[in-house]
């Protein structure tokens, strides 16, 4: 489990296919490793991966094939937000994230707006329903608050911090981009569905 707080902007530095994935080679900039174990979880770029080596500044993940179908994919040179697991004393800044990417959405528009920036994304239409203005969403592991909705284009603030801590200002239209809806909306419609099935 995760916030969507991201506490360093990683890179990937290689990317090796093997049977049913690839092994990925990060190396974790500001992040700190030191407490990391083999087996640990750490989100990349909203997806969750699990630590199977790690040495000096670098750690290793094994990604499924599902995964890469799944999200944008790593490629070496790509940077990437990073997030260590929730600890149980850790304070909740941001929303609950599980690091399970629900798709990929491509950026619509970015624009400027003081200090900060407006990016507008097209979700998927099978994602779009679980967008709400005031709403949140993971972008590329980022939790951040919906601010308008357009069909499938939602759009969010992305304050100088954000800018400056996560791989979001890289940003440009036609980018894709990972997207984790809020897990609340998801058990909301699983409960209508099955309150819907109880009373037939």
């Amino acid at each position: 489990m995760f916030t969507g707080i991201v506490a360093a902007v990683g890179t990937v530095r290689a990317a090796k296919a093997e049977r049913g994935g690839h092994r990925i080679v990060v190396d974790a900039g500001r992040l700190g490793l030191k407490d990391v174990a083999v087996g640990d979880s750490i989100a990349v770029n909203g997806a969750c991966l699990t630590v199977v080596a790690r040495k000096g500044r670098t750690f290793q993940a094994d990604v499924s094939r599902e995964t890469l179908v799944g999200t944008t994919g790593f490629s070496a040179g790509q940077r990437v937000n990073l997030e260590k697991a929730l600890r149980a004393a850790d304070p909740l800044g941001g929303h609950l994230v599980s690091g399970h990417v629900d798709g990929v959405g491509t950026v619509d528009r970015t624009k400027a707006a003081g200090g900060s920036r407006l990016l507008a994304v097209a979700a998927p239409s099978a994602l779009a329903r679980y967008v709400a203005r005031k709403g949140s969403i993971a972008v590329n592991g980022v939790s951040l608050t919906v601010n308008e909705v357009d069909g499938a284009v939602f759009e969010v603030n992305l304050i100088p911090h954000t800018l400056a801590a996560s791989n979001l200002g890289d940003l440009r239209a036609g980018d894709k981009v990972n997207l984790e809806v809020d897990m609340l909306a998801r058990y909301v419609e699983r409960l209508r569905e099955t309150g819907d099935e109880l009373t037939q």
